[in-house]
């Protein structure tokens, strides 16, 4: 109730679309929080119990100074950390997640595409945090990039996405994997993976269009 108020207007309020399960610790909610999607009860659910676990450790922490748009249906799972710098901007595609135990650092520029769905552990940063520089001449390397997770991309578990990541639509990504690259030019239909993640296959996707419908039912509130 308290975060559906206070950051929208009561038209959208009223239908109480951001749903809040298990504790969270609003560091800061004074960034901008847009909705582009006929508005739904629960339509995004903070903590929502879609995976197996089913404890909440009551860790879920959210800072957000930036933007968050969400452009439809979207699921975060347990005890996850968001982070939107002043300057960051983050985008949600619809049907998008982040799983338990996600951490979420927008200081720039981070769009996940509709259905870019990720396991649990992920971590998404678009900065590296510290400066790095070239030791020789001296140079200082720019500390973020934006990010950009392609339409229908299926994520395992213990992923980490680092500033500069582009991949394609129906792209799936190996557990444990660290991506840090552009990774369009392979095509669609990919699988990556690694550390650093590289290319691995070919032809190969999710059955999204088998599980479309039931994926739709179990996870919309």
């Amino acid at each position: 109730m308290y975060f559906n108020f206070k950051k929208f207007p009561l038209s959208i309020a009223k239908h109480l679309p951001v749903f809040f399960y298990g504790k969270v610790k609003f560091t800061a909610i004074t960034g901008k929080i847009q909705i582009i999607e006929p508005i739904k009860r629960g339509m995004i659910g903070f903590g929502q119990p879609y995976e197996m676990n089913t404890l909440h450790k009551g860790i879920a922490e959210i800072n957000i100074l930036g933007t968050l748009v969400f452009k439809g249906h979207v699921q975060f799972g347990k005890d996850y950390f968001m982070y939107i710098g002043e300057e960051g901007y983050c985008e949600f595609g619809h049907m998008s997640s982040l799983a338990s135990n996600a951490k979420l650092i927008c200081i720039e520029r981070i769009v996940f595409g509709n259905y870019a769905r990720f396991g649990s552990e992920a971590q998404i940063m678009d900065t590296n945090f510290h400066q790095m520089m070239d030791t020789q001449s001296g140079e200082k390397f720019k500390m973020t990039a934006p990010i950009s997770i392609g339409n229908y991309n299926y994520t395992s578990s213990r992923v980490t996405v680092l500033q500069g990541t582009k991949t394609p639509d129906f792209c799936t990504i190996a557990s444990n994997s660290l991506c840090n690259s552009d990774y369009f030019s392979f095509g669609s239909n990919i699988l990556i993976g690694g550390i650093p993640a590289k290319f691995i296959k070919d032809s190969i996707s999710r059955d999204w269009e088998g599980e479309k419908a039931a994926l739709d039912a179990y996870l919309r509130v």
